[in-house]
């Protein structure tokens, strides 16, 4: 018996990412940054909603006092739905036009922790900002690829970042004043393996990562070592989320760009991976 399901839509997705559980609205949501788009599900009724964005939308957060924040191509942005209305916040990089934002999520203490990257993957260029209540950025790391992520230890003391085209996912050591230190390679994919995509981390601490190329998710445990996987029929997998009233449910998106029309590529599934994740954390500012 399948592990998983595809979820029935009329659209597929060019680069489907960012899987986002909103427990306000009992919804996931996601983004499609190639259409560009954002996706929603409701867990209450099955309904989809896609709106058209202005540009490519690598993620969103939800903002504790309603709405979400995005990171588009020019920035970051705050959205709101019914009707869209989206405020450009500032641009933490005018002067590399040609990268955008990939993956983000928030934090515990209500920042949000997010990659750029060169559009056309050529240039290590891509950063890691973390985006504060107050409205302010800061450059945590840089050198990237395409960089994926983050993902945050139940502990609060680690925090996971990839970067995709090196086929390595980091671990760093956060430190009190909201900084990071110590970055380790913690996992090393095999060329049969694909490449890291985005991750998310489960309530026992182990941390489940997508596989671009390799169809596949996979669970690892705190000091790295392979638990489990679950193989998909799309081939480039790229976000997880857990979701539901118990957090036992968990959403997949996927890929369709470079790829022939196809059932799966492209496609949201839906898992019971038999474990819990950890609620969704919301962007204070």
């Amino acid at each position: 018996m399948a592990e998983w399901r595809k979820i029935e839509r009329e659209w597929r997705d060019m680069l489907g990412e960012g899987t986002l559980w909103s427990a306000r609205e009992n919804a996931v949501y996601w983004t499609d940054i190639l259409a560009p788009a954002l996706n929603r599900l409701s867990l209450d009724d099955g309904a989809m909603q896609r709106w058209t964005m202005p540009a490519p939308l690598g993620w969103v957060a939800e903002r504790a006092e309603g709405g979400f924040i995005g990171g588009f191509q020019d920035g970051f942005a705050r959205i709101a739905l019914d009707p869209l209305v989206i405020t450009p916040l500032g641009d933490p990089e005018p002067h590399l036009p040609g990268s955008r934002m990939n993956d983000g999520k928030a934090d515990a203490s209500g920042a949000i922790w997010c990659g750029t990257m060169d559009m056309a993957e050529e240039q290590d260029v891509g950063a890691l900002y973390r985006f504060d209540p107050d409205g302010r950025w800061e450059l945590m790391d840089s050198g990237y690829r395409v960089p994926n992520g983050p993902a945050f230890s139940p502990c609060g003391r680690w925090l996971y970042h990839s970067d995709t085209a090196r086929r390595v996912m980091y671990r760093f050591a956060r430190k009190a004043d909201g900084g990071l230190s110590d970055r380790q390679p913690f996992i090393r994919f095999a060329e049969e393996d694909g490449y890291p995509d985005g991750m998310t981390v489960d309530a026992e601490g182990h941390l489940w990562v997508a596989h671009w190329g390799g169809g596949r998710i996979s669970r690892f445990t705190p000091d790295g070592t392979l638990d489990r996987s679950i193989t998909l029929p799309a081939r480039q997998v790229t976000n997880i989320c857990f979701a539901g009233e118990t957090l036992d449910r968990m959403f997949v998106s996927s890929a369709a760009v470079g790829l022939p029309e196809s059932e799966y590529d492209g496609a949201l599934f839906e898992l019971f991976p038999g474990v819990q994740g950890l609620p969704t954390c919301q962007f204070a500012g």
